[in-house]
């Protein structure tokens, strides 16, 4: 699948949402191509344990979600972990601040250094796509949520994080605040006209990719479909459209 396919499917990250490590195998078996990584999250990584990292890197990258927030050892040591099992990104959640975030980014560093390879992406997360303005200030988040991401996202680029979770819809604003180096990941991606299921803000893949988005997760859209091969290729068809580039 060369050129412009490839460079899309490379854009999308699936997330393998899955309580049992052989339904997740299986469908990066499926997709395999069509993903340039694939997503684990907490719930399969507590049922699977660490060998699903392993596992999955014999299709494609992985993006070991688990969203780090404590202090700053305990960051740093689950990044290490983290790196040794060989994720290529790695979520840290802003709101732990700035000292556990420099050395999430400084354990990367060393861990990789000692294992001769490139040290995973640290992905810093700024305020969940599940909340809105009502249910973040029900957390005690009391300024906007546009507010909020930047000053988090700001934060992590000091710190020295490659790149930020954030909804799509702060993508084009944190494009022109942190410029064209920062990647910037974006979950709460649907196809137009599917459920959002609990996300409250999203977008669809060819919306985020124009918003200036480097990468976005899709989950259930995927691995909830009849025909998830299908579902991948109409998602990787509308990244190919939104970064081609003008006739």
């Amino acid at each position: 699948m060369p050129g412009m396919y490839e460079e899309a499917s490379n854009r999308l990250i699936v997330a393998l949402d899955f309580p049992e490590q052989e339904q997740a195998i299986e469908l990066a078996h499926t997709l395999e191509g069509r993903a340039g990584y694939f997503k684990v999250g907490k719930e399969l990584f507590v049922s699977a344990g660490p060998e699903i990292v392993q596992r999955l890197k014999k299709t494609a990258g992985v993006f070991l979600d688990l969203k780090f927030h404590d202090i700053p050892n305990t960051v740093a040591r689950a990044v290490t972990a983290s790196t040794r099992l060989g994720a290529d990104m790695i979520t840290v959640h802003a709101a732990c601040g700035r000292k556990a975030l420099e050395a999430a980014v400084h354990a990367s560093r060393d861990a990789g250094r000692q294992m001769g390879v490139k040290p995973p992406v640290l992905l810093g997360v700024t305020v969940l796509t599940s909340l809105d303005e009502k249910t973040a200030a029900e957390a005690g988040i009391e300024t906007p949520l546009a507010l909020t991401v930047k000053k988090r996202a700001g934060l992590c680029v000091q710190s020295g994080l490659g790149g930020i979770v954030c909804s799509a819809h702060e993508v084009s604003d944190l494009r022109h605040e942190l410029g064209p180096k920062t990647l910037l990941v974006t979950p709460g991606i649907r196809l137009a006209g599917t459920d959002t299921h609990d996300q409250a803000r999203v977008m669809t893949p060819g919306e985020a990719m124009r918003q200036g988005a480097d990468y976005i997760v899709v989950g259930r859209t995927i691995t909830a479909s009849d025909d998830p091969v299908g579902a991948a290729d109409k998602i990787i068809s509308e990244i190919q459209k939104s970064i081609e580039p003008p006739q």
